[in-house]
């Protein structure tokens, strides 16, 4: 008996949620071993990005509404953003503070 559609779609939305798992698992364990703030949060702010990616683009497949899907990409897009914007402003302070100089 072939697989339906609805199957293959519920099959795909869980893979993505488990390949999001996966990612922001190795975020964390990228922020628990590497040696200094900004390899730490390279590690972080990527991994932790397309780990949500994964995980809302599951999240939107599973629950099958584009209203949803809608949300969720504005989710996406908002934490992209603040990501990259929170991961240059606390490597700058970072890169200022080894300096010696005071932050501005």
């Amino acid at each position: 008996m072939p697989p339906t559609s609805e199957t293959l779609i519920h099959g795909a939305g869980l893979l993505l949620l488990i390949s999001g798992t996966v990612f922001f698992t190795a975020g964390t364990v990228g922020l628990i071993r590497f040696p200094d703030v900004r390899s730490r949060l390279h590690a972080l702010a990527k991994a932790d990005t397309l780990g949500l990616g994964l995980v809302l683009l599951g999240a939107g497949l599973l629950l099958g509404s584009w209203s949803a899907a809608v949300v969720l990409l504005l989710t996406w897009l908002l934490a992209l953003g603040a990501a990259s914007t929170s991961a240059h402003v606390l490597a700058r302070l970072e890169a200022e503070k080894s300096d010696g100089t005071e932050p501005r």
